[in-house]
């Protein structure tokens, strides 16, 4: 994503009061952005929310865009540690993709500071030479999982086999990155909901309708 322009963040140990810090200014930062935008959401201001003077933000951080680093490591970080253990639970192609799809939805309306954020990130953080703060690859990386994820359910014969799993998983992540801007825009939105039509949209465009043929008796 980001580079981290701090030595002394990538050669010295942080102490646990030291993570600890850190860690509450980019609690404290998701919620600034989530409240007021990723333009208003100024290192002054999240002091001041905070609690803490600017210069502490500035001890832990090398500036803006490594707090927004850490704010994107932590978004993704927690939705992932939100959702692996739910859909490693299941086991066979539907409902594992239900429970991706669900479980994807269910981190958006427990986070939602978090995933607003994430939002505004995305539409705001700009680097100095104008290109996108935002560094999408780990996303990216999320939908070619997907991808093979679904390939293999289809070896398998747990998912119809006539579908390529790259324009699904494709599909499938655009359905659900659709949601936070809407998150975003409506607090009341029903994310749940929307995850539950999600998955059975998705399951029926996958699910494998042929059943096992069994042996004439004569």
């Amino acid at each position: 994503m980001w580079s981290n322009s701090d030595p002394v963040a990538q050669t010295e140990p942080r102490t646990f009061i030291e993570q600890a810090r850190r860690a509450q200014i980019v609690g404290v930062a998701i919620d600034t952005i989530a409240e007021v935008g990723y333009a208003q959401a100024s290192l002054a201001r999240i002091a001041e929310r905070a609690g803490i003077s600017k210069g502490v933000i500035a001890y832990h951080f090398a500036g803006k865009e490594d707090l927004i680093r850490e704010v994107a490591a932590e978004v993704l970080s927690r939705a992932e540690q939100f959702m692996r253990p739910r859909i490693s639970a299941r086991s066979g192609g539907p409902a594992v993709l239900r429970e991706y799809v669900e479980s994807n939805l269910a981190f958006m309306a427990a986070y939602r500071n978090h995933m607003v954020a994430i939002v505004e990130i995305a539409r705001g953080a700009r680097r100095p030479d104008g290109t996108p703060g935002f560094d999408r690859s780990s996303l990216d990386a999320g939908a070619a999982g997907l991808a093979q994820l679904l390939a293999n359910f289809q070896a398998a014969g747990e998912l119809r086999a006539d579908f390529d799993p790259q324009v699904m998983a494709m599909a499938i992540r655009a359905a659900i990155d659709a949601v936070p801007p809407r998150l975003a825009a409506d607090p009341s939105l029903d994310v749940e909901h929307h995850g539950r039509e999600l998955a059975n949209l998705f399951d029926l465009a996958t699910r494998n309708d042929e059943k096992p043929r069994r042996k004439s008796r004569r």
